[in-house]
């Protein structure tokens, strides 16, 4: 079965979605590339095509890492399977 999210690196705290149309409460397959493995994770909010998905608890002020890269930091808690985006993330530099 195709994956529903893409994880790039196993250090990654965020997964993207790769397909439309992902609802709450749907189990996502997830593949993580640089091991090859496979992750299931219940969506809990609908994740739009591109957007990131919580593979962790993550809460205000942790660092999100994608790509295996620091991409920003949390300005609101996020619980796992929960929708990463602008009204949670916020990059570091600003």
């Amino acid at each position: 079965m195709p994956p529903d999210i893409l994880i790039h690196d196993s250090s990654d705290t965020v997964g993207v979605a790769v397909v439309e149309g992902l609802e709450a409460g749907r189990q996502l397959n997830g593949w993580v590339m640089d091991t090859d493995e496979t992750i299931t994770i219940e969506a809990l909010d609908p994740i739009p095509l591109g957007h990131k998905i919580a593979l962790t608890d993550l809460t205000e002020g942790d660092t999100v890492i994608k790509y295996g890269n620091d991409i920003g930091r949390m300005v609101a808690s996020c619980k796992k399977g929960g929708h990463v985006h602008v009204h949670n993330l916020k990059t570091k530099k600003w």
